[in-house]
């Protein structure tokens, strides 16, 4: 991805589907005058840009000049969010509540206090509904500011009841974003180490996590409470590597959902993530049967009108349903099967290059490097390891770009690249050592390549079945076993001492699983 910042227009225009491009079409011709064809060229103009460029926009647009330009672009953004709120409202529950706030308000301004007020019960009721806490208070502190004015006989219960309002609220809320916090501030951990790599990760993950948990009663927290709480178990157990409390709390987390139905349609992306989160417990877990029941309900929504119609959940649906199908591929040991789905994940980031992050990249480039190492087209592999290692910032997912090289390493062995293979075993031991990655079984793996491009063949099997040996003592190791997490090196070992192609060992290993 270029390092160049991307321009905010250009992005929003490629993130527009055909509908809303159409929509806006629509829209910008019913407000249209000369200045306003003037921003529509200036769309048509970026629209078929493939990279932008802004003397391009000057050379198609003839009677616009440069100097208008910045303007011109000002408008255009402006009236792009205009078009697609408009597009949106009905989609999205937020906006439907914030667009009736807008209309009690215009209606306030026209001194229409009672009109406002029954505008205000309307949007009140349905920020109840979907717990819109935020809006809900908003709405409150805004009936508060017209009941000062518009005096009534019942005033004095009115003062009361709406005062009781906004003080619950107030507590809730609070409530609700110390849990957010914590959640947040665990997840920004998770992205930047992964799975905790030592006894220093663990005390400072557990020391804050500890630290920060309250002993709470579920029965009296809110929807939002039980999400953030959830969520903030989900993420600590990952980070500390307890599949099993993680799928616990992950499928709480759904299971608050399925619970209210109607913040499905109402937070459908965090739906999508609990079933997310979910799926990756069960994966780590190796329990292939719920793994195969939750990835079809999370097929099933992309069918959803809430999902088709918004591009966000959309792309969310796509991106777990994708990654989940090749978690799915290696359960099952169905390496080969599994690199039809490539040019569609490909197709996929292409697509969305300008809305995916630099997170979600990584993990699918190291999954499809994985995928073709399992079926022996280690070239194949290279290819894609090469997409994380030549990634300058390292800061991201610092746990994949150590285990890409280390696969790297292994997938340069296999194809008999042994003449650069000591030099690359140098650069990977360096770089795992400015990570502070450098675990056993990184080290060991290392040790082991290097001895394997100078042994002779007959000593190979003798060299293989040591070192299977060897490792098996970290498989279960509260630290060491994350490598394995990345990494099947004891299938692969296998696969040598048998002499069979990988992806059997795995296929046979889920079939005695089941």
């Amino acid at each position: 991805m270029s390092k160049h910042q991307i321009e905010p227009l250009f992005q929003l225009i490629k993130s527009m589907t055909k509908s809303e491009k159409r929509n806006f079409k629509l829209y910008a011709n019913r407000i249209g005058s000369g200045k306003e064809s003037k921003f529509i060229q200036v769309f048509d103009s970026i629209d078929k840009m493939e990279v932008y460029k802004e003397e391009l926009i000057v050379k198609r647009a003839k009677d616009i000049k440069l100097s208008q330009l910045p303007n011109l672009k000002a408008h255009l953004y402006k009236q792009l969010l205009t078009s697609l709120r408009l597009t949106q409202v009905n989609h999205d529950i937020s906006i439907s509540i914030r667009e009736q706030i807008d209309h009690a308000k215009v209606l306030y301004n026209k001194g229409l206090y009672q009109q406002s007020l029954r505008m205000l019960e309307k949007s009140k009721a349905l920020a109840e509904k979907y717990e819109r806490k935020l809006l809900h208070l908003e709405i409150v502190e805004f009936e508060k500011l017209i009941e000062s004015q518009y005096i009534t006989k019942s005033m004095e219960t009115r003062a009361d009841e709406i005062t009781s309002e906004s003080k619950g609220l107030n507590q809730e809320m609070g409530g609700t974003i110390y849990f957010s916090n914590m959640s947040i501030r665990l997840y920004a951990l998770y992205l930047k180490v992964g799975y905790a790599r030592n006894d220093k990760d663990l005390l400072m993950v557990s020391e804050f996590f500890n630290a920060n948990i309250r002993s709470v009663d579920l029965t009296k927290l809110s929807f939002y409470e039980k999400l953030y709480l959830y969520q903030s178990y989900v993420w600590y157990y990952l980070i500390i590597q307890d599949f099993l409390m993680c799928y616990k709390y992950a499928q709480k987390w759904v299971d608050l959902f399925q619970m209210n139905p109607d913040m499905i349609t109402s937070q459908c992306d965090l739906y999508l993530k609990a079933l997310n989160n979910v799926l990756v417990a069960l994966f780590y877990t190796n329990h292939l049967s719920k793994f195969k029941k939750n990835l079809k309900i999370l097929k099933n929504l992309e069918a959803v009108e809430q999902v088709k119609a918004n591009s966000n959940l959309c792309i969310l649906q796509q991106q777990f349903s994708f990654m989940h199908q090749i978690n799915q591929y290696f359960m099952e040991g169905q390496f080969k099967a599994g690199i039809s789905v490539v040019p569609k994940i490909e197709s996929f980031i292409e697509a969305n290059k300008y809305s995916l992050d630099k997170h979600r990249n990584l993990v699918f480039y190291y999954k499809i490097a994985c995928l073709y190492f399992g079926c022996g087209e280690y070239r194949e592999a290279i290819k894609y390891l090469n997409r994380i290692i030549d990634e300058k910032d390292t800061s991201l997912r610092s746990d994949i770009h150590c285990f890409a090289r280390i696969l790297n390493l292994i997938s340069h062995y296999e194809l008999e690249h042994t003449d650069h293979l000591d030099y690359q075993i140098r650069s990977t031991y360096r770089f795992l050592a400015k990570m502070e990655d450098l675990q056993e079984v990184q080290k060991y793996i290392l040790r082991f390549i290097r001895r394997l491009s100078v042994i002779s063949p007959d000593q190979l099997k003798e060299e293989f079945i040591k070192s299977r040996r060897d490792l098996m003592k970290w498989v279960n190791d509260p630290f060491e076993k994350r490598a394995f997490l990345y990494l099947d090196l004891i299938s692969w070992l296998d696969s040598k001492i048998e002499k069979r192609p990988v992806q059997d060992v795995i296929m046979e290993k889920a079939r005695n699983n089941k």
